[in-house]
């Protein structure tokens, strides 16, 4: 549901250590796409957790990719997960985290469902300059509005992490070519859907020319 998830995961898969059987939390996994890639890629068994699509639509998607034997379809709200404590050996979250990570007790929240020496991966949106009250770029805030004030620097996200005393923070970075990537998916997936030249998004990434858009990707290792 977001831009470019699957380059997205494979920028994150280095530090992950992911290997068949293990158990995978693909949290915020919206339509599927990455659920179905970890699964046929590397046969992990994933939860694919989301609370905007219904685990029926979801589960839909997994059939026809011949993956249940690997994926469960499960609707959840990121704060009320319905795991077992250290049930995961790692968790993956794509274009999502912004929404629900972005306070001082979530992390540990999150790390509770996750085995000692698991991880936790990320990539979210993220601005070049900290974003705050008028330092969001006018052609971002135009399309996005305050949902900028999330798009936090990978620096903003290393400090949160390592304040929370529950991982080892093994990455966190700007994706080089995170607008590069933005742009070529906005494109092709607006002309496949017919209405090209309407695309607000696409706007915004040409505006911006890769000055500040791009993404942030963090890695971490459960204490």
């Amino acid at each position: 549901m977001g831009p470019n998830p699957l380059w997205l995961l494979e920028n994150l898969l280095p530090h992950l250590d992911l290997e068949p059987g293990m158990r995978v939390l693909d949290l915020g996994s919206g339509k599927g796409a990455t659920s179905v890639f970890l699964a046929r890629e590397l046969g992990v068994r994933v939860s694919a957790a989301d609370w905007w699509i219904r685990a029926e639509h979801a589960a839909a998607t997994f059939r026809e990719a011949g993956v249940t034997d690997l994926v469960t379809a499960v609707r959840a709200e990121a704060h009320a997960l319905p795991f077992d404590p250290a049930w995961f050996d790692a968790v993956v979250c794509i274009d999502a985290f912004e929404y629900f990570g972005a306070s001082r007790d979530y992390l540990p929240y999150l790390a509770r469902f996750v085995r000692p020496g698991g991880r936790i991966a990320v990539a979210t949106p993220a601005l070049r300059t900290e974003p705050g009250p008028g330092r969001v770029p006018p052609h971002v805030a135009a399309v996005v509005g305050d949902e900028a004030l999330r798009w936090h620097t990978a620096d903003w996200w290393r400090a949160l992490w390592e304040a929370s005393g529950v991982v080892d923070v093994l990455s966190a970075s700007l994706q080089e070519d995170g607008w590069d990537d933005w742009l070529l998916w906005q494109r092709a997936a607006y002309r496949s859907a017919g209405h090209f030249a309407g695309s607000a998004v696409l706007d915004m990434l040409l505006a911006d020319g890769g000055e500040q858009l791009t993404f942030a990707l963090l890695a971490a290792r459960v204490r």
